[in-house]
């Protein structure tokens, strides 16, 4: 999330700094082939759709049975998320951004904790919270003293609208951190004048606020529904037949390579429309008045009667309890009844190749991202720029596609490679690359190279436009200007670069269950693992420490908005 605020600030205050013209062809060349690399697993996935062949069995079954129901499912779910995500995080930013209430400055940075929750880990917490086993039901048999199930009628947690359930409280923050900072920046400002003009509080929102923050918002939701179809642990443990799962299934359990990829083809019409949207959005996006001014000056906020007052502070702190509270709760309390799994061997495992796999992919994706920007300061040009985007296109990807089709391009080139080597020099390297971690780090790296690419455009859109003339008018040459001026001035883009990329690439879960090699678990599928087997319980410890990694971002990202501006 940090990334995108850092590059929705930078669309929406544009700066335009002085680059370098270099005669060379040596940036374009390295920026394409990082963008080959990285688009290599969606060309794929295209090719096998394409290309792919399926008898006509399978195919009947594909369009009959399993794609109309995962459509339908999918967008489904998409649609409660969206109208859940878009009514929690919207609603909680204007009570933040415009009324004062008791524990308004606490739950400002509060509502973003449930970001830190993975939706698996949160869809595991809510199954046994909610179960009959669970505190709620026991608590209602209690009060009311129903005997069994069937005296009584309580929602399923493992359906669609529970699915739906679990997406909500944990993805709200994105629509609550894009809604919070257009009200806060611009839309305070019209509000003030449409009150004068005698609007009611309920118009000022309706007919000012919202419109204001609609691009925005938008681009939020677009974020939102990117994560909704990258998950498949939340909707594989709770029964929902989403096109991620159908992806899964059809390719593991149907043994049908090409018609897996035709379902990700799918999703992937599904991926690119949202991708437009949130371009169309953020295209719109204008910013008016002075940061400095708005900086300078702190909101003037409503004060509401006692009773709206607490209702308020009720409101805002429900999804905090309900995306972070509970799980934290569910998961702490199995964890603590069982401490021995805090060393067991199988855990121990884990965490070291988490630690290790997220170590190397947030050097390799930081150091690509940095070389990215270095060659846009050295040549200015729409090419590069156009290769720079569709290298960060990886993020809009599940992971479950980017597994897919890395899989099999992986798999072909060691194929080939064993087969030349055999054939020339009786030499056999096997599974080289598919069949060790590397498909993984390759995966990952592939996927998070926007968060890095974002964070450091941003650092870099905060130093002085200048900068690269005064180096050079000093004697320094273009890659010293780089890599001693430049270099040392991203040192703080860089580590919060590197920290969002290992803290993601040790909760990311679609991809690494897809390419992890035989007997590898890191600290998401452990969890996982353990949850297939209907033993959640014995993944407590690893699903503590996801959730712990996973705060280090979110405070980061609270510092950074109570840096920013006042709350």
């Amino acid at each position: 999330m940090e990334a995108f605020l850092s590059e929705w600030r930078l669309r929406i205050q544009p700066r335009r700094a002085q680059t370098v013209r270099i005669r060379s062809k040596g940036p374009l060349f390295t920026v394409g082939v990082i963008a080959a690399l990285a688009l290599l697993p969606i060309l794929t996935v295209l090719g096998i759709a394409v290309f792919g062949q399926t008898d006509a069995a399978q195919w009947r079954h594909l369009t009959q049975a399993v794609l109309p129901n995962a459509f339908g499912t999918t967008l489904w779910l998409l649609l409660l998320v969206g109208i859940g995500t878009t009514l929690i995080g919207v609603g909680t930013a204007w009570l933040i951004a415009t009324f004062e209430f008791p524990g308004r400055r606490l739950l400002a940075w509060m509502l973003v904790l449930p970001i830190a929750v993975p939706p698996y880990l949160a869809a595991y917490a809510f199954a046994e919270f909610l179960a009959y086993t669970g505190p709620v039901q026991g608590a209602l048999r209690a009060v009311f003293g129903w005997q069994s199930a069937r005296d009584y009628w309580f929602p399923d947690i493992r359906s669609t609208a529970g699915a739906a359930l679990v997406m909500v409280v944990v993805l709200y923050p994105y629509l609550y951190l894009a809604a919070r900072v257009i009200f806060l920046m611009q839309g305070r400002n019209i509000a003030d004048v449409a009150r004068t003009l005698g609007a009611s509080t309920a118009k000022v929102f309706g007919r000012v606020m919202l419109p204001t923050a609609r691009p925005a918002i938008v681009a939020g939701l677009a974020l939102v529904m990117m994560e909704t179809l990258n998950d498949i642990g939340a909707v594989e443990h709770l029964g929902v037949r989403t096109l991620t799962f159908a992806i899964y299934d059809t390719w593991l359990s149907r043994g049908s390579l090409a018609g897996a990829a035709q379902l990700a083809a799918v999703m992937m019409m599904i991926v690119f429309s949202l991708v437009l949207a949130e371009n169309w959005a953020r295209r719109r996006q204008i910013f008016h008045g002075s940061r400095a001014t708005q900086m300078m000056s702190r909101p003037v906020r409503q004060n509401l009667p006692t009773g709206p007052r607490l209702m308020a502070s009720g409101l805002c702190a429900l999804p905090v309890l309900l995306g972070f509270g509970i799980p934290l709760a569910v998961l702490a309390r199995y964890a603590l009844h069982r401490p021995k799994q805090f060393t067991s061997p199988a855990m121990m495992e884990a965490l070291g190749n988490s630690m290790v796999l997220g170590a190397a992919v947030a050097a390799i994706t930081v150091m690509l991202a940095f070389v990215m920007l270095a060659a846009s300061r050295l040549e200015h040009s729409r090419l590069l720029g156009s290769l720079s985007r569709l290298a960060t296109l990886g993020y809009a990807m599940p992971g479950t596609i980017l597994g897919l089709g890395l899989l099999f391009a992986l798999t072909t080139f060691d194929n080939s490679l064993d087969r030349f080597l055999r054939a020339n020099f009786s030499l056999s390297t096997g599974l080289l690359l598919s069949g060790s971690a590397i498909a993984v780090g390759y995966a990952c790296t592939a996927r998070f190279l926007a968060l890095a690419d974002a964070n450091l455009r941003a650092g870099l859109h905060k130093l002085p436009p200048h900068i690269d003339h005064a180096a050079r008018s000093l004697g320094a040459g273009a890659g010293r200007s780089l890599f001693r001026v430049l270099l040392p001035l991203l040192k703080p883009a860089l580590g919060t670069a590197y920290i969002l990329v290992f803290v993601d690439t040790v909760k990311e879960l679609s991809a690494t269950i897809l390419l992890r090699p035989f007997g590898f678990n890191t600290l998401a599928t452990h969890v996982y693992e353990n949850a297939s087997r209907g033993a959640v319980e014995d993944g407590a410890a690893a699903a503590l420490l996801i959730l712990v990694l996973a705060m280090v971002p979110v405070l980061l990202l609270s510092y950074a908005l109570r840096q920013d501006r006042p709350v």
